[in-house]
């Protein structure tokens, strides 16, 4: 059977500027064409993986959005995790009531189209990841904020204390409804807390990947280097973390590379499996 081999993106395969280098290209490159399958799981949408990735030859299904969304590489949707409108407003209601907090929500629209949905009133945060995204039109602002039809993402952005709180008072209400991912931001000083679909996070995109792409647990190796790729671990048959991975991420690979992600260790990983070079 086919070895699978799935890579997350910020701070394992990209370089901390989020390049690639030609190197890395080059491996990724040659690898897909010799007929190995290579993908990624992200938290970022299918618009920003493609320009990201736009040099890279992808041939199998993405796991983007922490795992909410399974697309081709087309931007076919395989797969949906999302939370509806009732829930949706449930939790911006909970989060301003606990944290006097707004969201930003990531979902689809009525019409299916992807859209970032910015309260009017944002903290500081929210104004910086805002910048990155100049004249994007998948941008809207709201007010007063409302739920989207499928809601892929509710994500806050604060202190980890003010986010650590969050998430308790949306765990003893929502329970195993929803799922919450909380970590540092490595590109801003705050933590990300992202409220998901019970089902919308990467242990269970890999699990739906595996029956897509007919491969077993044990011939998938998975690549990380933070908090929300401990779920992914647990549903590969080999776990690889990056020289630059958390410590608790390390302890529970099979194998902790001796390169970081500015140093091209997935790729260097990916030479010496298949031979390349």
């Amino acid at each position: 059977m086919k070895q699978f081999y799935l890579t997350d993106l910020d701070k394992t395969f990209l370089r901390t500027d989020l390049s690639i280098s030609h190197y890395s290209r080059k491996v990724w490159n040659e690898a897909v064409e010799r007929g190995e399958k290579l993908s990624i799981a992200t938290a970022r949408s299918y618009t920003g993986v493609r320009k990201l990735l736009k040099e890279l030859h992808l041939k199998e299904p993405l796991i983007l959005l922490d795992g909410v969304m399974i697309a081709s590489p087309e931007g076919e949707l395989l797969h949906v995790s999302a939370l509806n409108r009732e829930i949706g407003d449930e939790i911006i209601e909970t989060g301003y009531k606990v944290g006097g907090l707004y969201p930003l929500l990531v979902g689809l629209d009525d019409e299916g189209i992807e859209r970032f949905v910015y309260p009017k009133h944002r903290n500081h945060y929210q104004e910086e990841l805002l910048g990155t995204y100049h004249n994007d039109r998948r941008v809207l602002d709201a007010d007063p904020l409302r739920a989207m039809k499928r809601n892929l993402k509710i994500v806050y952005m604060e202190s980890e204390d003010v986010t650590a709180e969050l998430e308790r008072a949306l765990k003893e209400r929502f329970g195993g409804t929803i799922e919450i991912k909380r970590s540092k931001d490595p590109y801003m000083d705050c933590w990300f807390m992202t409220v998901l679909h019970a089902e919308g996070d990467k242990v269970h995109a890999l699990m739906r990947l595996e029956e897509i792409e007919e491969v077993d647990r044990d011939h998938t190796t998975v690549f990380g280097d933070s908090h929300n790729d401990l779920g992914l671990f647990t549903a590969a048959g080999r776990k690889i973390a990056v020289a630059n991975a958390i410590d608790e991420l390390k302890a529970s690979a099979d194998e902790v590379l001796p390169w970081t992600n500015d140093e091209d260790a997935v790729a260097r990983f990916l030479e010496k499996e298949f031979s390349i070079g």
